[in-house]
């Protein structure tokens, strides 16, 4: 699960933004986007990288249902035909595997990390959208470090004292509905990408 503090930090800037976001142009800079700033987000990255490898790194576990956004994530991507995916519900890359499943990934390819996170009321059910690395786990202590050239954290629920309990109890139904709204952004991006390098 990812950055809670991503949130705090930069809320205040984002709410009186463009929520559709029609551009992120600086190193590092985190914007909290909605369904259509998602879609432009991660159009932008596919696009500046067109002919590079991209991997797709949607982490989280099966196990808990508001820390199971990533692996959902990977698996639409997945039935997709996305390529680069790592992280599904079949196998995912939790707190136990990802150290060591991070070895493996391609030093040259642009990874985009794909997670959960807690956050303020008025932000459940957006998107933290950073050109930079989130931290999984941090919200509930973890310990993993920065992961990603670029990052995506879905808000699946408010922050609380007992951040462990809050993703056992967030509702499945949301949680799927976020998946499928990343997953369609990041598909469609790859499918139009594609189509452009073939013509």
């Amino acid at each position: 699960m990812g950055e809670t503090r991503m949130i705090d930090r930069k809320s205040a800037a984002a709410d009186q933004g463009d929520k559709r976001m029609s551009a992120v142009r600086n190193r590092d800079e985190t914007v909290r986007v909605d369904a259509d700033g998602l879609r432009a987000f991660v159009s932008r990255i596919v696009s500046e990288h067109a002919g590079e490898e991209l991997i797709f790194l949607c982490i989280g576990t099966d196990r808990s249902t508001g820390d199971s956004l990533g692996p959902w994530v990977g698996t639409l991507l997945e039935e997709r035909g996305v390529a680069g995916v790592r992280g599904t519900l079949k196998e995912p890359y939790d707190a136990n595997t990802l150290p060591r499943l991070l070895r493996t990934l391609p030093d040259h390819a642009i990874v985009i990390a794909i997670d959960a996170c807690l956050g303020r009321p008025e932000s459940v059910g957006s998107y933290v959208a950073t050109r930079g690395p989130l931290v999984p786990a941090r919200s509930v202590n973890g310990s993993l470090g920065a992961v990603g050239t670029y990052s995506i954290a879905g808000v699946v629920n408010e922050s609380s004292r007992k951040p462990y309990w809050t993703l056992q109890s967030t509702s499945l139904y949301h949680v799927m509905g976020m998946a499928k709204e990343m997953a369609d952004a990041i598909a469609n991006a790859v499918e139009e990408a594609n189509r452009a390098e073939s013509t």
